[in-house]
């Protein structure tokens, strides 16, 4: 596959960048980039012209508000694209499906669908929070995170399995089972499951979580 080279050490400057919230020089993008100054002058002159890059007071690159911007865009784009991907999940396990991002030490439900053909379904709305040690959701993003030595067994397990399990951590009786959408090159901290208050067959519904998960992650990567 041939690329544009300009183009490329572009994006490549702006990753950089975007690494480095304490800002970094010119100098220094230029040897990570591997190039003569006077070329990163160039392509720092063509981002801060688009405001992706800006200069701080002591003239060291940051990301610019025009990557903001960019990344603002792309939470309608994700969920638009992820609306029939969830709604195909309720359907297929006839329980609520969510995705949920993490936000501090919180996780937040993103997307809502509920089955088509189903009376009794669990209460769980957009913009709903709880911590992210508790519930399907958040145990299944920390599981995407590396190893830590104090992390609950919930945690390692769901790592293990490739998702998680929970019951009644956040709302009585209700069965959740949940996986992380693993992006690569994106680390979102996002998962997508599904929450039922009984019937929910746990084996049946992982499968199809993960397959969902597969789904979403080639929203991002493709």
């Amino acid at each position: 596959m041939s690329t544009l080279q300009t183009l490329d050490r572009g994006l490549r400057a702006l990753d950089i960048v975007s690494q480095r919230p304490e800002g970094i020089s010119v100098a220094e993008l230029a040897a990570e980039l591997g190039v003569h100054r006077a070329i990163c002058y160039r392509i720092v002159a063509t981002l801060e012209a688009h405001s992706l890059v800006s200069r701080t007071d002591a003239g060291r690159l940051r990301l610019g508000v025009g990557a903001a911007v960019l990344s603002s865009r792309f939470e309608p784009q994700f969920l638009h694209g992820a609306r029939p991907v969830l709604a195909e999940l309720a359907d297929r396990t006839r329980a609520t499906a969510f995705i949920a991002a993490a936000e501090g030490d919180e996780c937040v439900v993103l997307m809502v669908a509920e089955p088509t053909d189903t009376v009794l379904r669990v209460g769980y709305r957009v913009g709903s929070r709880h911590p992210l040690n508790l519930g399907a959701s958040g145990v299944a993003i920390l599981a995407m995170r590396p190893p830590g030595s104090r992390e609950p067994e919930s945690v390692r397990q769901a790592r293990q399995d490739g998702y998680s399990v929970t019951t009644g951590e956040l709302e009585r009786g209700a069965v959740g089972v949940s996986a992380g959408i693993r992006a690569e090159g994106h680390p979102l901290e996002r998962s997508v499951g599904v929450v039922a208050i009984e019937g929910l067959d746990t084996d049946k519904a992982a499968g199809a979580v993960l397959d969902a998960a597969q789904r979403l992650a080639r929203l991002v990567t493709t």
